[in-house]
């Protein structure tokens, strides 16, 4: 019982900072200004210009995600078959930007994409036309990819660094190819890694509204956009919270989904 007592601080730390606020978002989400209980909030969800936002920030993250699963697999490929030293040092540079502040480094990227950046004053040397990226969807996209690559490539690393190479020599000496490899035997087991990754990757990429800020100006909104409008702008928690709990909703499926395709892999 006395290790127990150990985890009060964690628990007093996830009362004040995770569950009170949880409430509050839940309490003012189901009310409105007066405190009478309505579900006008979560419906708002339906509107024209909310739905437009929702699925707009359903399709960016998803193509952030399989661009990020696109890229981050092979590179984990490479650190893994690398040697512990070289490919911890591989790792450590590839997770230093992160030390970063997350506002700087968006914040760099629009220095690099704006009309008369870095980018385009180097394609201007060199004699090509300058390109227009900024404020559009792309930019949105290599935001997304930028800031939560890592999340995608360290947690299918740390899979595919568990898988033991006796298993892959094995399946070559029994006649298999590098194709057959790959899909019968690391690909299957580094498939705990990959869900954690899609869920690291497309959660963050869902819900938000900085880098769509920086890089997609106020012509694109995303509802993560929006919920920081409602809070910062208008005013109007009770909308605000309302479209949290949709995203809650989709945040709360993909772990689901994530813990039930973890169990069924164990």
């Amino acid at each position: 019982m006395s290790r127990k007592y150990l985890a009060a601080p964690y628990l007093l730390w996830a009362l004040a900072f995770v569950l009170i606020p949880l409430g509050m978002i839940v309490y003012y989400g189901l009310t409105d200004s007066n405190g009478a209980v309505t579900l006008s909030n979560i419906l708002a969800i339906s509107s024209p210009e909310h739905r437009k936002a929702l699925y707009l920030a359903i399709g960016l993250s998803l193509i952030s995600t399989v661009l990020c699963l696109l890229m981050g697999y092979p590179l984990a490929m490479i650190l893994a078959s690398t040697g512990m030293g070289k490919g911890a040092f591989v790792v450590l540079v590839f997770i230093l930007p992160m030390w970063m502040n997350f506002l700087l480094r968006t914040m760099a990227w629009q220095t690099l994409l704006e009309k008369n950046g870095v980018i385009n004053n180097l394609l201007g040397v060199l004699g090509l036309p300058p390109i227009s990226i900024i404020n559009t969807g792309g930019a949105i996209i290599l935001g997304m990819i930028y800031n939560f690559l890592p999340f995608m490539v360290l947690p299918i690393h740390t899979s595919l660094s568990k898988i033991d190479v006796n298993v892959v020599n094995a399946a070559r000496d029994l006649g298999a190819n590098g194709f057959q490899v790959f899909f019968r035997v690391i690909l299957p087991l580094s498939i705990p890694g990959v869900i954690s990754g899609i869920t690291m990757v497309f959660i963050p990429a869902l819900t938000t509204f900085v880098i769509s800020n920086l890089l997609g100006g106020s012509k694109i909104l995303l509802i993560g956009n929006v919920i920081e409008q409602e809070f910062t702008q208008t005013g109007n928690w009770n909308l605000g919270s309302g479209l949290s709990m949709v995203l809650m909703i989709f945040i709360l499926v993909s772990m689901i989904t994530t813990f039930i395709t973890d169990k069924e892999e164990a």
